[in-house]
């Protein structure tokens, strides 16, 4: 299993009980393939930089997992295909160094 780290921007105009049932729709998903200690937080509506779809603004969700790659696929798909996600980063997180060897160097 790999650590991943998801963020995912909603249209503006949903309301407060679509956006947990997207929010609960992407976490059944992955747990549906197996994926493990998934921590979610809802990071509120926030202006976006550039114009995305005719929005100005986008309710942003930050998901923490570990999954196999294939269970990112199978989330990144649904997202693809549903209208309710404007947009949607998966990164796989660097692990930080040990204090030893950066000092070391």
């Amino acid at each position: 299993m790999t650590t991943y780290e998801t963020i995912y921007i909603l249209r503006p105009d949903m309301g407060e009980e679509s956006v947990d049932q997207a929010i609960a729709k992407y976490q059944n998903l992955l747990k549906e393939q197996g994926a493990e200690n998934i921590e979610v937080q809802h990071r509120g509506k926030r202006r976006l930089a550039y114009e995305i779809r005719k929005f100005r603004e986008g309710v942003y969700i930050q998901m923490n997992y570990e999954a196999a790659g294939p269970a990112v696929a199978v989330m990144e798909r649904g997202m693809r295909l549903g209208d309710d996600v404007i947009r949607y980063l998966t990164v796989k997180p660097e692990e930080a160094a040990p204090a030893e060897e950066e000092a070391a160097i």
